[in-house]
């Protein structure tokens, strides 16, 4: 499998749970800030859309910008879901919401992750090949 497949795969996993993340939110009424909802709607789900668009045209700054917005979300995602207790804190959610709110933010975790591998890898994949 090429690491464009990677990339594409980690962008579109990454979407799909961040929609059944989003369901859990709206279910177990965890409201999010001004900042909060335009960070969540310009850097978690458009951000690595957009670096992905972009790795067809521009492959190191794609690869890149996957791999920045991915390790953004990653660690909001982290500090909002399990360092600051809120009610975006996986303990405070309403218990009948808690199981998915739980798993898709652990998932997020890992697709996040393996954006932000995949984008750097991509990118720097791509060096290697112009270098030989």
């Amino acid at each position: 499998m090429t690491t464009r497949w990677w990339l594409a795969s980690a962008v579109l996993a990454h979407f799909v749970i961040s929609a059944a993340h989003g369901s859990a939110h709206d279910g177990g009424h965890v409201a999010l800030t001004p900042f909060q909802s335009f960070f969540v709607y310009s850097v978690i789900l458009a951000g690595p859309f957009v670096g992905l668009a972009a790795s067809f045209w521009r492959p190191r700054v794609g690869g890149l910008l996957v791999a920045t917005t991915m390790a953004a979300s990653l660690v909001f995602g982290v500090i909002n879901h399990f360092v600051i207790i809120s009610p975006d804190h996986v303990s405070q959610v309403a218990p009948e919401w808690r199981s998915l709110f739980t798993a898709s933010a652990v998932l997020l975790v890992v697709t996040e992750a393996a954006g932000v591998v995949a984008g750097l890898r991509y990118a720097g994949g791509l060096q290697k090949e112009v270098r030989a």
